[in-house]
């Protein structure tokens, strides 16, 4: 069945076709580590994760690809401003390299939460200084780049398609720029290497241009190129990444190479609070995993609300709209653990699954038919095996999950047998007064076949 994903380049749904039969890249923009993740972060690598679970279930191998930024992220992205790592070194007053440690320790904890699989590689921007530079020099070397006061920057009025990807509107752009551009010679340019200058600095190389550090798009050209080649199927990441970092990474690869790095560019939407456009780590606005942990949710349950809405479409995030994505997340575990095993999934089912998946992604719609599974008067054992033929897509873990176990007391089991009893001897009315004690108690009592059934009340 075909796969149709939307590409940002050419702002259209196509049909994939890897490179390599079988087989498929994948480079994924991953996080600047000077601060946690907050959970609109997240949502963009929780998409990163549902592409790679639906190309899997497509039968494709992905080499996929996370970097980490750790240097050269400055704090405005016209290269203005100071690093966002030595800003976060003066902020907890710990080093640029501890911080960078911390915080990538816990960015990925916060993915093992959410069970986003873990990338074939991880790529760390300080371990990649050589290739970095490597790629400066080629760029240079093809006269796309220049020599400021403070660094070497790309000339993009050198490249006739800049700003392709974003359809940026080059010439208002530099019409209308008011703001004093230093040794910059447009607006749209954009650092490679930095110069450390006066300035003592934690995180800082030789170069053949002077001591300092790579720009921030400069990274993502080199160890793409590194571990999937100058031509790879897909990169992703977040939709504020077309206007500047993406569209400059492929500015970067097209004056070494002449294309675009990637087949295909796809990118998902922001998370947004109530009465506010989105969350930002800049001015404080956002919300992390830990805190709907300690707010009593299960990290699932936010990756069964990201799964609940399209990964192009605006999602605004709400306490409601979490504890309603929790109780249904319940459900349908419950629901599944319920049913019996044994049984093999239903063809009809798991096409009309795949087909959503399919397009572009559909997320909403193939939950919707998990439901309409459920109430289906398909054998039990054939609905369990559809499910978790589903799930291995949308990574909710519905085989791991067991209902949690609690120890009723023994005063009340005794409740549960004289109830039993009285019910065998059909004492009606003794049975309706001892249940109610067992809910005096706080405990609900469920007869089935096998027997009553004691459970806490709720």
């Amino acid at each position: 069945m075909e796969l149709k994903l939307y590409d940002t380049y050419e702002r259209r749904p196509r049909p994939f076709a890897s490179l390599a039969p079988g087989h498929a890249g994948l480079y994924a923009c991953g996080p600047t580590v000077y601060d946690y993740a907050h959970i609109g972060n997240l949502r963009t690598y929780l998409f990163g994760d549902l592409l790679r679970r639906v190309l899997q279930l497509n039968g494709y191998a992905v080499r996929h690809v996370v970097n980490i930024t750790d240097v050269g992220h400055l704090t405005s992205d016209a290269d203005a401003g100071e690093d966002k790592m030595e800003k976060g070194s003066r902020r907890t007053g710990r080093s640029a390299w501890d911080i960078a440690a911390f915080y990538t320790a816990a960015f990925q904890r916060d993915l093992e939460r959410l069970r986003i699989l873990p990338p074939t590689i991880w790529a760390r921007a300080t371990d990649h200084i050589p290739e970095q530079i490597a790629f400066i020099a080629e760029i240079e070397r093809a006269g796309f780049s220049y020599r400021t006061a403070d660094g070497i920057y790309f000339d993009t009025a050198r490249l006739e398609r800049y700003g392709h990807l974003a359809r940026l509107d080059i010439a208002g752009l530099r019409a209308g720029h008011r703001v004093e551009l230093g040794d910059k010679r447009s607006p749209t340019d954009f650092a490679l290497w930095k110069f450390s200058g006066d300035e003592r600095r934690q995180m800082e190389w030789d170069s053949p241009w002077g001591r300092g550090f790579p720009g921030w798009h400069i990274e993502c050209s080199a160890m793409s190129t590194r571990y999937l080649g100058a031509l790879f199927d897909i990169h992703i990441g977040g939709e504020d990444h077309v206007p500047v970092h993406h569209s400059n990474e492929i500015a970067q690869h097209e004056a070494c190479h002449g294309h675009p790095p990637a087949r295909y560019w796809l990118h998902g939407s922001f998370l947004r609070l109530a009465d506010s456009e989105k969350m930002s780590k800049a001015d404080g606005s956002f919300i992390r995993l830990e805190t709907l942990i300690e707010r009593g949710f299960d990290p699932l349950a936010y990756r069964y609300l990201v799964l609940g809405a399209h990964y192009r479409s605006k999602l605004v995030f709400s306490w409601a709209a979490l504890e309603a994505a929790q109780t249904a997340l319940g459900r349908l575990r419950l629901g599944f653990y319920r049913l019996p095993a044994g049984g093999a999934p239903d063809p009809a089912y798991r096409e009309r699954m795949l087909a959503e998946l399919n397009d572009d992604l559909n997320t909403p719609r193939a939950l919707a038919l998990a439901w309409e599974l459920l109430k289906s008067g398909l054998p039990g054992a054939v609905q369990k095996a559809t499910l978790a033929w589903l799930d291995e897509a949308l990574g909710l873990g519905l085989e791991a999950w067991r209902p949690e176990t609690i120890a009723v007391p023994d005063a009340v089991l005794e409740l549960v047998e004289a109830r039993q009893r009285a019910r065998v001897e059909k004492r009606w009315a003794d049975a309706d007064a001892l249940r109610a004690a067992i809910e005096a108690e706080g405990f609900s009592v469920r007869d089935t076949a096998a027997g009553p059934v004691a459970a806490p009340a709720g």
